[in-house]
C-alpha cells in the first residue's frame, strides 16, 4: 500500500471514529461510545501499522462509507435549515427605499401618493420629508377626523412660510391612516421645496426678497448644522454641498404617526365611552416622548383645528428652563375667571422637552381621575382638566408654568389689513372660519412668484378670467 493510500485510509479511520460519537451503532445504553472512546480510537488507529492487510481495509472501508454518507446527508440537512433561516431573517427585516418624489407642485397635484412612505421611527408612522439635520424643536399637531382639508392645507402652508420648520421637526398626529391628509402632506411639502428652491434663486441675484411676498427664504439657507436627522432611514449623499442653493438649505422632516400606532392598547377605553382626539393625544404623548427624549430641546403641542401659526413662536422660550411650559389664558366670561381657578387654553402648549413630558403624564392620570368621578363618562374636556391642573401647585410642582398675560388673538379683534396677520404668532380660529381664510389664501395668491408654486393659486386666476 502506497503512502496516498495510507494517508486516506487514517482520515478515513479518523472520520469513523468522530462520526461514532453522533452514530453509535447497535449497542446497548452501557455500551454507548464516549468522548474518551472515541479518544482511544482514534489514537489507536493513528498508530496502526501499515503492514495491515488489504482485506480488513476493505471490510471497514464498507461500514466507514456508509456513515460518511449518513453524515452528508444530515450536514446538507443543516445547512439548508441554516440557509432557510437566513433567508427569512432577511425577508422579515427588509425594508423598501423611499422612492424619490417629485418636487415641482404642478406635478403632484393631480396623481396618488406613492404607498412607499418609509416609516419615520422603529418602523412606526410615515415619513413625508426627510430634514436636512438633527432639529433641537419638536411640533406636535393632532388633527381630528372631521377637519376640513382646506383648512389643513392653509395650515400646513403657513407653517412652512413661518420660518418655523427651519430649526423644527413637525409630527402629525391622526385618529387612523388617512389618504387624503397624507396626499395632502406630500402636495404641500413639495409647494415648500418649489418656493425655497424658486426664492434661492431669485435671491442669488437681487438683494431681499421680493417686495409683494412675505416669504422669507434667508431662514432657510443658514450655515447647515452636523448631526444626522432622527427620523426615517439614514441616506448616503455623495453630493457637494455648493452644487445648488436646494442642498444646502436647511429644514425640518415632517412625519405622522396615527393613533393605534402610539396608544396600541387604547388606554382611555375602559374610562370613556367615546374618546376624542384631543383626549386621546394625552396618552400618545408620553411614548413618543419618552423615545424621543433625548434628541429635542423644546417641544410645542398644537391643535391644528383651532389656531394659525403666522410666524415662530419659539422664541418665547428663549432662556428658560427644561422644565418650563407656556400657556395662554382661555378667553371667557368675567364670572368664569377667579383668582383660584385660571382658565387655560389647550390649544397651544410650548416648553423644555422635560416640562412638556411632566404635563403630558399629569394630564392623562388626571383625565382618568376625572372619568372615574363623573357619572357621565363624556363630559370630560381637556381644557377644564389642563385649568385645574394650572390652578393645582401641588400636581404640577415639577414643573415651572407660565401663563402668558394674554390670550391669542382672534380674527375677529383684529383688522383686515394687508399686513395685520403677518405681525402675529399665532392667531386662535375656527374651522369654520371661512373669511380668514379666503383672506389669508388671497394675499398669499397676490404674490405672482408665490402664485406659480401654489397649483390652487392658478386655479383662482383660471376661474377669474
Amino acid at each position: 500500500m502506497n503512502t496516498k493510500t495510507l494517508q486516506k485510509h487514517r482520515h478515513t479511520q479518523r472520520l469513523m471514529g468522530f462520526l461514532l460519537v453522533f452514530f453509535p451503532e447497535d449497542t446497548t445504553p452501557s455500551q454507548t461510545p464516549t468522548i474518551a472512546t472515541f479518544t482511544k480510537t482514534n489514537l489507536l488507529s493513528s498508530s496502526s501499522s501499515s503492514s495491515s492487510s488489504s482485506s480488513s481495509s476493505s471490510l471497514k472501508r464498507t461500514p466507514s462509507n456508509a456513515l460518511l454518507s449518513k453524515a452528508q446527508s444530515t450536514l446538507s440537512i443543516c445547512l439548508l435549515l441554516l440557509l432557510t433561516t437566513l433567508l427569512l431573517f432577511t425577508l422579515s427585516t427588509f425594508q423598501p427605499s423611499t422612492p424619490h418624489q417629485p418636487s415641482h407642485p404642478h406635478n403632484s397635484s393631480n396623481h396618488a401618493v406613492s404607498p412607499f412612505f418609509s416609516p419615520a421611527l422603529q418602523r412606526l408612522g410615515t415619513l413625508y420629508r426627510r430634514g436636512t439635520r438633527a432639529m433641537n424643536h419638536l411640533l406636535l399637531c393632532h388633527v381630528s377626523q372631521d377637519t376640513p382639508l382646506h383648512h389643513l392645507r392653509l395650515f400646513l402652508r403657513l407653517l412652512h412660510r413661518s420660518g418655523l420648520t427651519s430649526k423644527s421637526d413637525v409630527v402629525f398626529i391622526f385618529p387612523t391612516s388617512s389618504p387624503s391628509f397624507a396626499s395632502l402632506l406630500h402636495d404641500e411639502n413639495n409647494s415648500f421645496l418649489s418656493l425655497v428652491n424658486l426664492h434661492a434663486q431669485l435671491n442669488s441675484t437681487r438683494r431681499g426678497p421680493p417686495p409683494d411676498s412675505t416669504f422669507d427664504v434667508t431662514r432657510f439657507l443658514k450655515p447647515t448644522r452636523k448631526g444626522e436627522p432622527l427620523w426615517g432611514r439614514k441616506i448616503r449623499s455623495f453630493c457637494n454641498s455648493s452644487d445648488s442653493e436646494l442642498t444646502r438649505a436647511s429644514y425640518g422632516s415632517v412625519l405622522s404617526f396615527n393613533t393605534n400606532e402610539l396608544d396600541p392598547e387604547n388606554s382611555l377605553a375602559g374610562f370613556l365611552d367615546r374618546i376624542p382626539l384631543s383626549l386621546r393625544r394625552w396618552a400618545c404623548y408620553p411614548m413618543l416622548l419618552g423615545r424621543v427624549r433625548r434628541n429635542f430641546k423644546h417641544v410645542m403641542l398644537v391643535d391644528v383645528n383651532s389656531v394659525l401659526i403666522f410666524n415662530d413662536p419659539l422664541g418665547l422660550l428663549k432662556n428658560r428652563s427644561p422644565h418650563s411650559v407656556v400657556v395662554f389664558p382661555k378667553r371667557g366670561k368675567n364670572s368664569e375667571r377667579t383668582h383660584s381657578h385660571r382658565l387655560v387654553n389647550s390649544a397651544v402648549l410650548m416648553g423644555g422637552a422635560r416640562g412638556i413630558r411632566r404635563v403630558s403624564r399629569a394630564m392623562l392620570v388626571a383625565i382618568v381621575r376625572a372619568a372615574v368621578q363623573h357619572k357621565r363618562k363624556n363630559s370630560v374636556s381637556d381644557s377644564a382638566i389642563l385649568s385645574q391642573l394650572a390652578s393645582n401647585e401641588f400636581a404640577l410642582k415639577d414643573v415651572d408654568l407660565i401663563v402668558a398675560s394674554e390670550p391669542l388673538p382672534e380674527p375677529s379683534s383684529l383688522a383686515f389689513g394687508a399686513t395685520s396677520f403677518w405681525d402675529y404668532l399665532i392667531i386662535e380660529v375656527g374651522v369654520g372660519n371661512s373669511d380668514l381664510n379666503s383672506i389669508v389664501k388671497n394675499q398669499i395668491c397676490s404674490s405672482v412668484m408665490d402664485s406659480f408654486v401654489y397649483s390652487d393659486c392658478q386655479q383662482v386666476e383660471k376661474t377669474e378670467k
